[in-house]
């Protein structure tokens, strides 16, 4: 490890291939005031020197390196590493020694990496150079805040004209977070006290509703943090909640239980479990219906074959809003009871009766009462009494219904503090 006085980013990559570019970046970075730790978490004999080799990689993730390449197939030697990279990085920031992660990497590197980054806390700053950030960049970000570039040309070969500014601007942004993160290392997310930190999840179809609701909140005292229903963001708040660096939760808009109970859409949540993590840490959470009665998709051509002729609403040219049956709604409703039935801490259930979105209500698009109640009739059947359920006749986006929802969630805080007094 570099010595003290500077901050130290942690660079990973594939040595065997990417050890030209690995000492373009560790230039930059001295350059900026900051001292690389260059890892090599590849896989084959490295064409550069590395501060931690790849043989010391691979036993921190518990085996020799001869043994992952012994592995039957990539993917696992692949995990092997990634494993053994994370590892490596628990070590050093428990002590206090890395301030920033940058990896370099084709797509082995950008999956070692990410796996490898995966368990870093929030706000630690971590960065991916990958010829993967042009694609579908969910897999490996999952619903951490990892920073992607795209590297333009292929990394091979050492930087040439097209990869090194995009190398040196990695280094120069990684820099400039280092010292940040030395200069002030406790603004991380899930280190903060969590006491007044409220999570309220949304959407755009809901955001009159959630809008309303934060003001309230915050005028109470709390921080009301907004997580958008995206399959990320939800994701997310589940894990900062499973920290315990949430008070609360206002799950307003849990669509994207929907979801996953239906296996499929653009915000199917990045890890399973939603709306689980509250009730095993007896979080409280007031929970509604924000956008459950459709699923998300990219662009109308991937919706498939088997939704197109349901009433649709396109909220933009890319995200076509598909209409759910009263049948798949009263599947989703099993499982939103079920996990509420298992919540340790207070829980209750508001529904807005004209509506659960901005296109559900009367008059738009996705508006099916019918379909609706089944959900509600699948909640009241199922809910355990100590899950109270309350119908109210209003929309979601009504003030009225922010506020008896926030209120709720108030009360539940309240009786709390009173309890611990």
């Amino acid at each position: 490890m570099p010595g003290e006085g500077a901050p130290v980013v942690a660079v990973l990559a594939t040595m065997d291939t990417k050890g030209a570019e690995a000492a373009f970046v560790a230039a930059v970075l001295r350059e900026r005031g900051a001292l690389p730790w260059l890892v090599d978490v590849g896989l084959r004999e490295p064409a550069a020197r590395a501060d931690v080799a790849n043989t010391a990689v691979a036993r921190a993730g518990g085996m020799e390196l001869a043994d992952v390449l012994a592995l039957p197939s990539r993917d696992r030697m692949v995990e092997a590493m990634g494993r053994g990279a994370a590892a490596v990085l628990a070590g050093s920031l428990r002590a206090g020694e890395v301030h920033g992660v940058l990896a370099l990497g084709g797509n082995q590197g950008a999956a070692i990496a990410a796996l490898a980054m995966r368990d870093l806390p929030f706000g630690l700053p971590k960065a991916i150079v990958t010829t993967m950030a042009s694609g579908n960049v969910r897999p490996y970000v999952g619903c951490k805040d990892i920073l992607t570039l795209f590297t333009v040309a292929d990394l091979a070969g050492g930087p040439n004209r097209v990869t090194a500014p995009v190398l040196r601007n990695a280094a120069l942004a990684m820099a400039g977070m280092a010292h940040g993160a030395r200069a002030a290392p406790q603004p991380r997310t899930a280190n903060r006290e969590p006491r007044t930190a409220v999570a309220v999840t949304a959407l755009g179809n809901t955001h009159p509703a959630v809008a309303r609701a934060m003001e309230r909140l915050a005028g109470a005292g709390y921080e009301p943090i907004a997580f958008h229903a995206s399959g990320a963001c939800g994701s997310a708040m589940e894990e900062l909640v499973e920290a315990g660096a949430i008070a609360a939760v206002l799950d307003l808009t849990p669509h994207e239980l929907s979801e996953e109970v239906m296996g499929e859409g653009a915000y199917v949540p990045v890890r399973p479990g939603r709306m689980t993590a509250a009730g095993r840490r007896g979080v409280p959470q007031v929970v509604s219906t924000g956008g459950m009665e459709y699923l998300c998709f990219g662009p109308p051509e991937t919706i498939p074959a088997r939704y197109r002729a349901r009433p649709t609403a396109m909220h933009n040219p890319m995200n076509p809003n598909v209409r759910l049956t009263g049948e798949e709604l009263a599947r989703v409703g099993r499982a939103m009871a079920e996990r509420l039935n298992a919540a340790r801490g207070p829980a209750a259930v508001l529904v807005p009766l004209k509506g659960w979105s901005a296109y559900g209500g009367p008059g738009g698009p996705l508006h099916d009462p019918e379909a609706d109640a089944v959900l509600v009739r699948t909640l009241a059947e199922r809910l355990d009494p100590r899950v109270p359920l309350r119908r109210l006749d209003l929309h979601i986006n009504d003030p009225a219904f922010a506020d008896a929802c926030a209120d709720t969630l108030l009360a539940m805080l309240s009786a709390g503090l009173r309890s611990k007094d």
